[in-house]
C-alpha cells in the first residue's frame, strides 16, 4: 500500500504496486504520475475535491477494486466500461445525477456502491451486471426500481433505503440469495407477500419510516432465518400471528406505530434477545411474552400498559426492563424472578405502593421511580443503595 506521503518516493523506486491509497489528500484532480502504476489492482482516492476522472485512468486495465466515495462527482464517464477487470466500485457521497452506459460492460462487477448521491433512474445496461451480489442504491432520488432489476439473481445485498419508492414489485422474490434488504426511509404504503418468499434473507430486514399500516399475514412465514427485523415509524395497528414464524429472530424493533396489540405468537420468539416496542398503544402484554428465555433488553416505554403479564417474571435473562410513561397502577410480585435485572424504569407512571422484594434483585445497578405518586418506600431501599445501586425517586 502507497501513501500520499510516499508517493514521489514510491514513483521514483518502484511502479509496480498494486495497491495505491491517495485517501484525503485535498486533490482537485488525479496527478498524471498514476498512470505509471501499469500493474495497480486497487486504487483508493477517497475523501478528495475530484470533479472529473482522467481519461488515462481507463489505460489501468488490471484495476479490481476503484473508491471514488467523498469526492464531487458529477457523472462518470463512459469509458469507465474499459475497466473490464474492475470487481468493485466504490462512489458514495459524491453528486451523480446519471450512470453511464459503459457501467453494463463491467461483466466481473460484484460490489456497486452509489450510496448519497442524486440518481433518478438506473441505466437498462446495469441489467447484463448478473454477477452482482451487492448493490447500494441508498439516500439517491429514485421513484420507481426498474423490472430488471430481479433479474440480478446472484444480489445478496440490497439497499434502497433513503429513496422516495412507493412500491416495491413482487418480482423482488426472484432474489432468492438475498441475505440482507434495506427499504427503510421510503414511502411504501404495502409490501409484496413475495417478500416472505426470500427465505436466505437472514442477516438484516429494514422495513423502517415507510408509510405502512399493515404487514401480510403470510409476510413472515418463509423467513425463519432472519436475525434483525425493523419495522419502526410506519402505522402499523397491529403484527400477524405470523411474526412467530421468525424463530432466529434476536432484535426486533418496531417503536413509533400505533399497535395496541402484540399477537400471542411473539413467544415463539425462542432466540429474541431485544425487543424495541416504545411508542404505541400497546395496554396489555400477551401472557407468552415468558417464554422469551433469552430476553435481555424489553423496552415498553410511552405506551398504556395498565398491568403487566405474570409471566414477565419468567423471563430468566432480562438485564433491561424500561416501562417508563404508562399507565401501570400496581407490579406483579413475579417481578422478583427477574435476577439478571440490572436497570428498571417505572417512571410516570401510577404506582403508589412498590414491591419491597424487588430490593432483593442483588443484580440491580439503577431504578427510576420517578414522577409517580408513591406512599413509601421498602424499609431496605437504603442498604440498595449502599451497595451502589443508583435510585432516583
Amino acid at each position: 500500500m502507497v501513501h500520499m506521503a510516499d508517493f514521489s518516493q514510491a514513483l521514483m523506486s518502484d511502479t509496480t504496486a498494486r495497491m495505491l491509497s491517495l485517501r484525503y489528500c485535498g486533490l482537485g484532480e488525479l496527478p498524471e504520475q498514476v498512470s505509471q502504476f501499469a500493474n495497480l489492482e486497487e486504487l483508493d482516492v477517497t475523501g478528495n475535491l475530484l470533479l472529473t476522472l482522467p481519461k488515462w485512468l481507463g489505460n489501468l486495465r488490471h484495476l479490481r477494486i476503484l473508491r471514488l466515495d467523498g469526492n464531487q462527482l458529477t457523472a462518470l464517464p463512459d469509458w469507465l466500461g474499459d475497466l473490464t477487470q474492475l470487481e468493485e466500485l466504490h462512489a458514495d457521497h459524491n453528486q451523480l445525477t446519471a450512470l453511464p452506459k459503459g457501467v453494463g460492460q463491467l461483466s466481473n462487477l460484484h460490489t456497486l456502491s452509489l450510496y448519497n448521491n442524486h440518481l433518478s433512474a438506473l441505466p437498462d445496461s446495469l441489467s447484463r451486471l448478473s454477477g452482482l451480489e451487492a448493490i447500494s442504491l441508498g439516500k439517491n432520488r429514485l421513484e420507481a426500481l426498474p423490472e430488471w432489476l430481479w433479474q440480478l439473481t446472484s444480489l445478496e445485498s440490497l439497499n434502497i433505503a433513503e429513496n422516495r419508492l412507493t412500491t416495491l414489485s413482487e418480482g423482488i422474490g426472484k432474489l432468492t440469495r438475498l441475505h440482507t434488504l434495506d427499504a427503510g426511509h421510503n414511502r411504501l404504503a404495502a409490501l409484496p407477500e413475495a417478500l416472505g418468499t426470500l427465505s436466505n434473507l437472514r442477516h438484516f430486514l429494514y422495513l423502517h419510516d415507510n408509510h405502512l399500516t399493515v404487514i401480510p399475514e403470510s409476510l413472515f412465514r418463509g423467513l425463519g432465518k432472519l436475525l434483525y427485523l425493523n419495522l419502526s415509524d410506519n402505522q402499523l395497528t397491529a403484527l400477524p400471528e405470523s411474526l412467530g414464524s421468525l424463530s432466529s429472530l434476536i432484535e426486533l424493533r418496531v417503536y413509533n406505530n400505533q399497535l395496541t396489540t402484540l399477537p400471542e405468537s411473539l413467544g415463539s420468539l425462542s432466540n429474541l434477545k431485544e425487543a424495541h416496542l416504545m411508542n404505541n398503544r400497546l395496554e396489555a402484554l400477551p401472557a407468552s411474552l415468558g417464554k422469551l428465555q433469552q430476553l435481555k433488553a424489553l423496552s415498553l416505554a410511552d405506551n398504556r400498559l395498565m398491568a403487566l403479564p405474570a409471566s414477565v417474571g419468567e423471563l430468566a435473562a432480562l438485564r433491561r426492563l424500561d416501562l417508563r410513561n404508562n399507565c401501570l397502577m400496581e407490579l406483579p410480585s413475579t417481578l422478583v424472578r427477574l435476577s439478571r435485572l440490572t436497570h428498571l424504569d417505572l417512571r410516570a407512571n401510577r404506582l403508589v405502593t412498590f414491591p419491597a422484594q424487588l430490593w432483593s434483585l442483588t443484580q440491580l445497578e439503577k431504578v427510576d421511580l420517578r414522577w409517580n405518586k408513591l406512599t413509601g418506600l421498602p424499609g431496605d431501599l437504603e442498604p440498595l443503595e449502599k451497595r451502589g445501586c443508583v435510585v432516583f425517586k
